[in-house]
């Protein structure tokens, strides 16, 4: 039979493009109803980014999630860029997709090395690794955060402290990890190597003055 293959051009695309105008026309509507928050914006590469005043992130961004004519309801990922030439040294980086529109949007907010960066947790809770992950990566303290500590452990070999973030004292606190198992008493010597203690099993060796050996060795059928 012969076979039937349909025109490219009724082909639908899998992932229809945003116009740029429509990105450039969202960018200058954010500026103008978000004044003080929304600094200023540019579309690139087919997406729009946005440059917001550090203290308006959590508001701003509730308001790309909630509003009609955004509706950017589902949180991409979060991260930062060190400038280390510049005053405000760090870029705190969000990203946000619409699934109504096929919309793209950068948040992007500059932070001195001594700034705080309010938590986004309250409006996109899937943010709580990724700010963990900036904290762990950047030394950036983002203040709201329900669990704020390092993802790296350094433990059992390289330390016997962690650090997180505590609320209440304001400040990075030092705490002892706790281990469920004494990893640190492993003794890492082979048996076959000898070593000054018995293992389990050596009091079945039958020794002559029937005191169990201190070492483990290879004994060769007699």
């Amino acid at each position: 039979m012969p076979e039937h293959t349909t025109p490219e051009a009724a082909i639908p695309a899998q992932v229809p493009q945003v116009a740029a105008d429509a990105l450039a026309e969202l960018g200058a509507s954010l500026v103008e109803r978000r004044p003080g928050a929304v600094l200023g914006w540019n579309v690139r590469n087919g997406e729009l980014s946005i440059d917001v005043a550090l203290n308006s992130i959590v508001e701003t961004i509730e308001f790309l999630r909630y509003d009609g004519g955004c509706q950017f309801s589902l949180f991409v990922d979060a991260t930062a860029v060190d400038w280390p030439g510049r005053a405000k040294r760090f870029d705190v980086v969000y990203h946000l997709l619409s699934m109504y529109t096929n919309r793209r949007i950068r948040i992007k907010a500059q932070v001195a090395e001594e700034e705080m960066v309010p938590s986004i947790t309250g409006v996109f809770p899937g943010a709580n690794w990724f700010e963990r992950e900036i904290f762990d990566m950047y030394g950036l303290i983002f203040s709201g955060h329900p669990d704020l500590r390092r993802l790296r452990k350094d433990f059992p070999l390289t330390g016997y402290n962690e650090v997180r973030y505590d609320e209440v004292q304001k400040r990075v606190v030092y705490e002892p990890v706790k281990l469920t198992q004494e990893w640190r008493a492993f003794d890492f010597l082979s048996p076959w190597e000898g070593g000054a203690f018995a293992l389990p099993g050596d009091e079945k060796a039958g020794e002559p003055d029937g005191v169990p050996p201190t070492t483990t060795q290879h004994r060769s059928p007699s």
